[in-house]
C-alpha cells in the first residue's frame, strides 16, 4: 500500500506512466532567457511529481498531482508563445496548477516525450476526479505514511507515528496513542505496516458524533434498517415524504460497502452512513441547486453577472505583471464579465495595460485570441468584454479589425432578429456570443435604421473608470476630455453602449434599456444610500457596473453584497486578490452549474414592486426566516503554522452576508491543541429577513490570544442552497482551492418566523 496506492495498481501497465515512472530530462523555461534542464520523474504512489536541477547537487522538489487543475499542449502560456520559434508546439505544454500559483511551462526533447508526458498527466487527473470518497481518504493516509516513512522502509515504529501525529494536526495522549498503536501492531513486529496502518488510522479517527447520531437512529445499536434510515431521512434531512423510501434503497445501494451481509438484508451500517454523510448528498449545498436550474430565458438585466476588474493584472495595479493568463484563469473559474484598458501601442497594435503606472503590457489582439479560446469552455452563456479605450481613432479600427477577424461569429455585430428591441435577449438567446461594453456613436436605432455619419463621431466625455483615475492622478497626468471614436470599433457595440450616468430620474425618463452606467464603489454606496428602492428599480430596467475605487492600489476588493442588494449585475472585483470578497463571489456563483449567471429574486426584476435593501420589512411578500446551526465537530484540518510541534486551537465563525439587517457573525469557543478531531457541539442562531440574498460563510481560525487569527478554512454558499439536517461542510483554503479531507460537520435548522 506505501509505496503504491491500491487505486492506482491496476493502471501502472499504461505505458505513458510507465515511462514517467522512468522519468525524463526536460527544459523548465521561465521566459525568452531562463530555460534550464530538470530532472522530472512521477513517484510510485502515482500521486507525486519529483524533480531535481542537474546543477544543483542534492535539490530538488515535488508537487501533488493534486495540485495540478489540467494540462495544455503546445504553446499555449505566453511564456511559450515567446519561444515559439526556438522550439515546435508538439515538445511544448504547460502544466496549469489550482489557485494563484503560477503555471509550469516545459519542453520536452522529442514529441513523443512530451506526449508521454501530456497524456499521463491527463490520465492521473481523470483518475483522482473519478475517486470516490474512500479511495480519497486511502489516498491522503497513503500520503502521510510517505511523509512520515523518513527511511522509505514501508514501516512505522512508534518515534515515527508520534512525529505523524503532529504533522497530521493532533496533538494527543501519548498512553492513548501508544494503546493504540499496540493494538494495531498485529503482526507484533514493533512496527506497523501496510493494512495495520489504516486500522491505527481507523481507530484514531473513530467518529463519537457520527456514531451518536446513528445509534439515535438504530433499532439494534448495529444497522439503519430500511425503515430506520427512511426515518432519519424524513425526520433529520427534512427529505421529501414521498421519495424517501426510493431515496432510502438507492442510498444504501450506492454507499453500504458491505455486499454480503448489511446490502442484502436492505440495510446501512456506520460505514456505510458515514460514507453518505461525507458525499455530496450529505453535503450542506443542495445537489439539485449545483446543476444549471435557474430559467435563463429572462432579460439579460435580470441575472447577477460574475463580472472582473483589471482582468489582465496578475498582481496589484500599481507595479502588477499583466498577463493574458489573468483572463484564461477568470474566464475558467467562470467570470462572463472581463476588462480590456486599451491604449495606443508601437507599430500600430493597441496594447493592454493600467495606464501611467509600472505594470507591465500585452497585445489587446492575444486578449481577444485568449477570449476566443476560452470564453466558452466553462459556460455557454455571453461573455461581456468591458473596453476602457484610450486609444486614437486608428489604432481603434485595428482594435475592431481584430475583433472581428479573431472572433468572427462570436462576436455579436447586430440585434439578434435585426429588428429594433425593447428589452434585453436572454442568456439562453446569447449562447456563444461576445458582446463589446464601449461606446457607442448614436444608438441602436440609428445603426438599424441606416448608417451613421462619421462626423458625428466625437465624444465628450471621458468614461467613469477615467474620472475615477483622474481624481487619484489629477497632479501628475492631466487628460484629454475630447475623444474621436472610430465608426469601425462602434458598431461592435450592440446591447452595452456606455453612458455617463445623471441621475435615476433622468435614466427613468430618457435612458434606453442597452445604455450601461458603470459606479466606482463610493458612488454606489452614495445611491444605496440616498436612494436605494430607486436603485433597485434602475437595475430591473438596465445593466449597471460596478467596480473598485482607484485608491485601491493594492487590487484589494470591496464587498461585493452591498451592490448585490441593489440588483447590480455587473459587480467588478479583482480575481487575483484572495480573501472574504472573492469567497462571497464564489458562493453565490457556486449555484446554477457555475455558468456565471445567477438570476435575481423576483422582486428585484418587477419595475413594478418596490424594495429598498435598507428597509426588508416592507417589501411584499416579506417572510423572515430562523438559522440554527450546531457547530458539531471538525475533521483533519490544515497546519497553518510550519513548525513540526504546532498544532492548532480551531474555531468557527459563521457569518451571514445580506441586506443590512442581516449582516451578523458568531463564533463556537476554541479547542485546545486538536486540528485533527476537534468537537464543539456549539449551537448559533441567526435571523434572515431577506434570504433570497443572503450568503453564509463558515470560516475556520487557528485562536491566538498574542496576535491575529490564522486562517485556516472557508466555505461560502448562498443560504438558499443549504440543506437541512446533519451536513458535512468540505473546507475551502483562501484561494478557493479544496483542501481534502478538511471538514466541519454540522447540523441545520431553517424555520419560519412568522
Amino acid at each position: 500500500m506505501v509505496h503504491r496506492c491500491r487505486h492506482l495498481d491496476g493502471r501502472l501497465g499504461d505505458d505513458n506512466l510507465q515511462s514517467m515512472i522512468v522519468g525524463t530530462v526536460m527544459r523548465k523555461i521561465k521566459s525568452r532567457t531562463w530555460k534550464k534542464q530538470r530532472y522530472f520523474k512521477l513517484q510510485e504512489d502515482c500521486m507525486t511529481i519529483w524533480y531535481k536541477s542537474k546543477k544543483a547537487g542534492n535539490a530538488h522538489s515535488t508537487f501533488s498531482v493534486n495540485d495540478v487543475e489540467t494540462v495544455r499542449e503546445g504553446h499555449q502560456s505566453e511564456v511559450l508563445l515567446s519561444i515559439a520559434d526556438e522550439f515546435p508546439p508538439d515538445r511544448c505544454f504547460t502544466l496549469v496548477f489550482r489557485g494563484r500559483r503560477g503555471n509550469l511551462d516545459l519542453v520536452a526533447d522529442s514529441a513523443d516525450e512530451a506526449q508521454s508526458w501530456i497524456k499521463g498527466m491527463k490520465k492521473l487527473i481523470e483518475n483522482l476526479e473519478n475517486m470516490g470518497e474512500s479511495e480519497k481518504l486511502d489516498q491522503w493516509i497513503c500520503e502521510w505514511f510517505k511523509k512520515a516513512d523518513k527511511n522509505n522502509d514501508g514501516r512505522m515504529n512508534f518515534p515515527e507515528i508520534r512525529v505523524l501525529l503532529k504533522m497530521m494536526n493532533v496533538d494527543m495522549n501519548e498512553h492513548h496513542a501508544h494503546r493504540l498503536f499496540m493494538t494495531a501492531d498485529k503482526s507484533q513486529t514493533g512496527t506497523l505496516e501496510d493494512d495495520e496502518f489504516v486500522l491505527f488510522y481507523k481507530m484514531l479517527t473513530q467518529r463519537e458524533d457520527v456514531l451518536r447520531v446513528f445509534q439515535d437512529y438504530s433499532g439494534d445499536g448495529q444497522k439503519l434498517s430500511l425503515r430506520d434510515l427512511e426515518e432519519f431521512l424524513r425526520d433529520e434531512q427534512l427529505e421529501e415524504v414521498d421519495g424517501v423510501q426510493q431515496l432510502a434503497m438507492e442510498l444504501i445501494q450506492r454507499y453500504e460497502p458491505s455486499d454480503t451481509g448489511t446490502k442484502m438484508l436492505k440495510a446501512m451500517s456506520i460505514d456505510g452512513f458515514l460514507m453518505y454523510l461525507a458525499s455530496a448528498e450529505g453535503s450542506i449545498f443542495h445537489p439539485r441547486q449545483q446543476s444549471l436550474y435557474q430559467d435563463m430565458t429572462q432579460p439579460l438585466n435580470h441575472y447577477f453577472i460574475s463580472s472582473s476588474h483589471n482582468t489582465y493584472l496578475m498582481e496589484d495595479q500599481l507595479r502588477g505583471h499583466s498577463s493574458v493568463e489573468g483572463y484564461i484563469r477568470a474566464l475558467k473559474r467562470g467570470c462572463r464579465c472581463v476588462e480590456v484598458d486599451c491604449w495606443d501601442g508601437p507599430n500600430g497594435e493597441p496594447i493592454v495595460y493600467h495606464g501611467h503606472t509600472f505594470t507591465s503590457k500585452i497585445l489587446f489582439k492575444d486578449v481577444v485570441i485568449a477570449l476566443r479560446n476560452y470564453a466558452f469552455k466553462v459556460s455557454e452563456y455571453p461573455v461581456i468584454l468591458s473596453t476602457e479605450n484610450h486609444c486614437g481613432v486608428e489604432q481603434q479600427r485595428v482594435m475592431a479589425q481584430h475583433l472581428n477577424t479573431i472572433l468572427g461569429d462570436k462576436l455579436l455585430k447586430s440585434t439578434l432578429d435585426g429588428k429594433i428591441p425593447v428589452s434585453f435577449p436572454s442568456p439562453e438567446e446569447l449562447k456563444g456570443k461576445i458582446l463589446l461594453k464601449g461606446k457607442k456613436i448614436g444608438g441602436l436605432e440609428e445603426s438599424l435604421n441606416g448608417p451613421v455619419e462619421p462626423e458625428d463621431s466625437l465624444t465628450g466625455e471621458v468614461s467613469d473608470e477615467d474620472e475615477a483615475f483622474i481624481q487619484f492622478n489629477s497632479r501628475s497626468f492631466p487628460q484629454k476630455s475630447k475623444q474621436r471614436l472610430s465608426k469601425e470599433l462602434s458598431d461592435c457595440v450592440v446591447y452595452c453602449k456606455s453612458v455617463h450616468f445623471s441621475s435615476f430620474k433622468h435614466s427613468r425618463i430618457h435612458s434606453k434599456f442597452y445604455e450601461i452606467s458603470s459606479f466606482t464603489e463610493s458612488k454606489a454606496r452614495k445611491h444605496l444610500r440616498e436612494a436605494g428602492a430607486e436603485f433597485v428599480h434602475h437595475n430591473a430596467r438596465q445593466l449597471t457596473r460596478v467596480y473598485p475605487s482607484g485608491l485601491r492600489t493594492d487590487s484589494s476588493n470591496f464587498n461585493p453584497q452591498e451592490m448585490w442588494n441593489t440588483g447590480t449585475q455587473i459587480v467588478a472585483l479583482n480575481f487575483q486578490t484572495a480573501g472574504v470578497e472573492m469567497d462571497l463571489n464564489d458562493g453565490l456563483f457556486s449555484q446554477n452549474g457555475r455558468c456565471g449567471y445567477v438570476l435575481k429574486p423576483d422582486f428585484m426584476r418587477m419595475s413594478e414592486r418596490s424594495f429598498d435593501p435598507e428597509v426588508p420589512i416592507n417589501r411584499e411578500g416579506y417572510r423572515p426566516l430562523s438559522l440554527c446551526i450546531q457547530v458539531i465537530s471538525g475533521q483533519q484540518l490544515p497546519k497553518v503554522n510550519i513548525k513540526e510541534s504546532s498544532v492548532v486551537d480551531p474555531f468557527v465563525r459563521v457569518e451571514i452576508h445580506g441586506v443590512p439587517l442581516d449582516q451578523a457573525k458568531q463564533e463556537t469557543r476554541y479547542i485546545d491543541n486538536n486540528g485533527f478531531n476537534p468537537v464543539w457541539y456549539d449551537t448559533l442562531r441567526f435571523t434572515i429577513h431577506a434570504p433570497e440574498l443572503a450568503l453564509v460563510r463558515f470560516v475556520v481560525e487557528d485562536y491566538d490570544k498574542a496576535s491575529r487569527n490564522d486562517f485556516v478554512g472557508q466555505y461560502s454558499l448562498p443560504f438558499s442552497c443549504i440543506q437541512q439536517g446533519y451536513r458535512h461542510i468540505h473546507l475551502l483554503s483562501k484561494d478557493g482551492t479544496s483542501i481534502p479531507p478538511a471538514s466541519l460537520f454540522v447540523h441545520v435548522r431553517i424555520t419560519n418566523l412568522v
